[in-house]
Formats: structure tokens, C-alpha cells, sequence
């Protein structure tokens, strides 16, 4: 079963986020406390939704996807931006990702969005191939650019003042 997340699950969000950045060998930059989960994601402004899969035999969780939508420049159309999708690993092979990854497809269709985006490392090879069976085709040709701690306050510090202002 697939349905949209309720406060009463942050701290199996908060689980699954810190199994799922053990998985991608990231443990230590798993920083978020189920205090901010709870604000970002419950607040007066929500920053992204989850959708939590459950097991049908057992009823457990067994696995979530958070998103949020995006805007196209290009198209000037909203889009999908899916930035976690786990399924624990004792309940893989069941359909719980295929059955995450169909209800953003179906909020797309639902929204008017025309695209449904990701990211995967370049090692998660399982991932891959499950996305690419079902028609996800990798972008090789873009590349992900972060700034963060010391570069980003560097940057931020040389802003003119009007960019402050700016929300």
C-alpha cells in the first residue's frame, strides 16, 4: 500500500533517511533531526511531501519517497523532483519501488507536470538498472553541482545587498 506520510511517521522517515545514507556510504552527512523532518515537512510552509510504502504482509514501512516540485524554464511547466526513494532492504523485490515510483508518476499526470526528475550515484548499479527498466533514461550529459559549508558562505558574502532581499 502506498499512501501519503503523516506526522505520526517522522521517526520512521528519520530511520529509513539514516539506513538509506548508510546504504549510499554517507552516514555521517545524514545530519536532520526528526525535530526539523517535523517543520519541513508538517510546518506552516512544507518543503516536500512523502509518500511511505507499507508492507501488505506485515504492515510494516518498508520504504518512502520525499519530493517536491520543480520548475522547468524550458517547458514553464512545474515538474517532479524526487530526492529520496528507499525500500529497506529485507522488503526489496516485493514492488514497493515500482509501486512509490508509480504514485509520483501518477501526481505528475494528476499536476500537469511534465517531468518526473532524480538523481543516483554512478555506483548504485542495482538502482540503475531498476530505473532504466521502467524507461528512466540517465542524463550523462548533466552534472550535479553543490556548494556547501565554507564555499557557500564564501559566495553568500559577496552578494550585492539587493540579493539579500530576494525570496
Amino acid at each position: 500500500m502506498i499512501r501519503a506520510a503523516t506526522v505520526n511517521d517522522i521517526p520512521e522517515i528519520h530511520a529509513m533517511i539514516r539506513e538509506l545514507a548508510a546504504y549510499e556510504k554517507a552516514a555521517e552527512q545524514a545530519r536532520a533531526t526528526e525535530e526539523q523532518l517535523r517543520r519541513a515537512l508538517f510546518g506552516e510552509h512544507p518543503a516536500a511531501s512523502v509518500l511511505i510504502a507499507e508492507d501488505d504482509g506485515t504492515g510494516g514501512t518498508a520504504g518512502f519517497a520525499l519530493w517536491f516540485p520543480r520548475f522547468s524554464t524550458w517547458t514553464g511547466t512545474r515538474g517532479l523532483h524526487l530526492e529520496d526513494l528507499y525500500v529497506r532492504p529485507h522488503t526489496r523485490g516485493r514492488g514497493h519501488g515500482k509501486a512509490l515510483l508509480a504514485a509520483l508518476a501518477a501526481i505528475c499526470r494528476e499536476n500537469g507536470f511534465e517531468r518526473f526528475e532524480w538523481t543516483v550515484l554512478d555506483w548504485n548499479e542495482p538502482a540503475i538498472g531498476f530505473y532504466e527498466s521502467l524507461g528512466a533514461r540517465l542524463l550523462t550529459e548533466w552534472r550535479v553541482c553543490r556548494l556547501a559549508g565554507g564555499p557557500l558562505e564564501e559566495l553568500a558574502a559577496r552578494a550585492p545587498a539587493v540579493a539579500h532581499r530576494a525570496r
